[in-house]
């Protein structure tokens, strides 16, 4: 395992168990394919990529903003 991974699931392990949960979810869909690249399906892939270049740009989401789109998701 890299040391990436390894300081990634340790970080997973302090979240709470429900998204400690969505986080397996994630990481199942993803190797489902016996370890094949994820593919983004097709009605995701412009909010990923625009994501992706808004982070680019340094442009991220406060803390404030993250909880609240958290608490609106029930999370």
């Amino acid at each position: 395992m890299t040391k990436v991974l390894e300081d990634v699931i340790e970080k997973v392990r302090r979240l709470p168990e429900d998204r400690q949960a969505y986080v397996a979810e994630v990481l199942e869909q993803i190797v489902a394919e016996d370890g094949d690249l994820f593919v983004v399906p097709d009605e995701h892939r412009s909010s990923v990529l625009e994501g992706l270049a808004q982070a680019e740009r340094g442009e991220f989401a406060t803390d404030q903003e993250m909880a609240a789109l958290w608490n609106k998701c029930g999370l």
